[in-house]
C-alpha cells in the first residue's frame, strides 16, 4: 500500500505519470525523444536555422528589453535565440532537455565566441533548482506550449523565484487555430497525450499570466527564408514585465 502524497511535488509527479511515456516531453524523461528529433540538422526545420526570434530582435530594436543584464533561455534548443542574446550584451543561461541540442548548440556557440552557459536537464527539477537568480529576462521560444496543463504551476513558480523585480518575460507559443491541440485542460488527461503541444489564445495567456504586465501581445511575423529572423504565423509572441 502506497501513501506517499504529502505536497504539491508530489501530486504534479503523480499527474506526470497519468501520461503514456511516449508523450513525455518536459521531463528528464523527454530528452531521448528530443535527442531523436534534433539528431539530423539537416532536417528542413525551420528553426533549425541560426536565425533568432523575429520578435527577440523587434523587443531589443524598439527598447522594450535593455541589453546588458542576466538572460535565462528555457528551453534553448541548438542555442539560437541564447546567441543573440549574449551577442547583445547579456550574461545568459540556457537550459534544455537534449543533449544533442545542447551539443549543437555548444558548437554554434564556440564558432561565434559566446559565452553561453548550457545547462543540462528540466527546468522544472534539479537543473532549474541549480539556476540562481535573479535574471532580467527570461526567454521561452517553444518550451511552454510542450508543459501539461498542471504543469503551469511549476512553470509560473520558476518564474516567481528567478524573474527580477521589473524584469522581462517573453515567450512564443502555439497560437489557437493555427496551430496545436485545442482540447480542454481536462481532456489531455483521459487521453494520456499532448496531441503534439497545446494551443493558445490570447486570453488564456493574459489570465496565465495575469501576475503580470502585459508590454506586448501578437501574432508572430511570418519571416520568408532569406531573413535574418526566424518567423512563423502559427505563434504568438507574448512581452510581459513583473512589477517592480
Amino acid at each position: 500500500m502506497d501513501r506517499n502524497i504529502r505536497s504539491v511535488d508530489d501530486v504534479l509527479a503523480l499527474m506526470d505519470g497519468l501520461f503514456a511515456p511516449e508523450a513525455d516531453r518536459w521531463t528528464t524523461g523527454g530528452a531521448s525523444w528530443w535527442d531523436g528529433f534534433y539528431a539530423d540538422r539537416d532536417r528542413p526545420v525551420p528553426f533549425f536555422a541560426a536565425k533568432p526570434d523575429e520578435n527577440l530582435v523587434s523587443y531589443l530594436d524598439r527598447g522594450l528589453i535593455t541589453p546588458g543584464g542576466r538572460a535565462l533561455d528555457l528551453g534553448c534548443g541548438p542555442g539560437r535565440n541564447a546567441l543573440h542574446l549574449a551577442s547583445a550584451g547579456f550574461e545568459v543561461d540556457a537550459v534544455d532537455l537534449s543533449p544533442a541540442a545542447l551539443a549543437w548548440a555548444g558548437e554554434r556557440a564556440r564558432a561565434a565566441g559566446a559565452a553561453v552557459r548550457f545547462h543540462h536537464g528540466d527546468a522544472f527539477g534539479e537543473a532549474g533548482a541549480a539556476l540562481v537568480g535573479p535574471y532580467d529576462l527570461i526567454y521561452d521560444s517553444g518550451c511552454f506550449h510542450h508543459l501539461p496543463p498542471h504543469r503551469r504551476i511549476s512553470y509560473l513558480a520558476l518564474l516567481e523565484r528567478l524573474l527580477a523585480p521589473g524584469g522581462r518575460f517573453a515567450l512564443t507559443c502555439f497560437a489557437s487555430g493555427a496551430m496545436g491541440s485545442e482540447l480542454s485542460d481536462a481532456d489531455f488527461y483521459g487521453r494520456a497525450r499532448l496531441e503534439g503541444g497545446l494551443a493558445y489564445t490570447p486570453e488564456s495567456l493574459r489570465w496565465i499570466f495575469s501576475g503580470l504586465a502585459e508590454v506586448e501581445l501578437r501574432r508572430m511575423n511570418d519571416e520568408p527564408p532569406a531573413s535574418a529572423s526566424f518567423g512563423e504565423a502559427f505563434l504568438w509572441t507574448g512581452l510581459f514585465r513583473r512589477p517592480a
